[in-house]
């Protein structure tokens, strides 16, 4: 429950200082400081590495913060479920991944580049994704191969 409160509160800090950053006179500015340093403490706190301007839906979980690293391009949908030690990155000059509704991703799982993880994709502990996964899909692996679901019956 504590980790999940810290979760909630970085994406919270997140989420302010994405408010006011743009915001003129000395509120505003005031208010995007104030995001600022709930950011810096609350990252130093859980030991993650969120990019303070990754797009986070406010109801996407981080259960454990602990070794996160995403990338300032980066999109985490609604309800997405990410564990630990995750990374979402970018490779050379290309973007950074875009993960839809739902999705889940396991501990340790590298997701990297311009790639899309479709809705309710799940990811394997571990897996490096270096390609698209479709919606309903699992990628396993290292490198990352995608099971579709009509597969998982097999």
């Amino acid at each position: 429950m504590l980790l999940s409160n810290r979760s909630e509160k970085l994406i919270s800090s997140i989420h302010q200082y994405q408010k006011y950053r743009c915001a003129r006179g000395p509120i505003g500015r005031l208010l995007c400081s104030v995001g600022k340093l709930r950011y810096m403490f609350w990252t130093i706190t859980t030991g993650s590495d969120i990019h303070r301007d990754a797009r986070i839906a406010s109801s996407a979980r981080f259960p454990h913060l602990t070794g996160i690293v995403v990338h300032r391009d980066a999109v985490v949908g609604d309800r997405c479920l990410v564990m630990q030690q995750v990374t979402l990155g970018q490779t050379g000059d290309s973007g950074a991944p875009t993960v839809e509704e739902d999705a889940y991703i396991g501990a340790g799982a590298k997701v990297i580049g311009e790639i899309t993880i479709g809705a309710r994709a799940r990811i394997g502990a571990n897996a490096v994704v270096l390609k698209d996964v479709p919606a309903d899909a699992t990628a396993v692996g290292v490198p990352a191969r995608i099971i579709l679901r009509d597969q998982d019956r097999l």
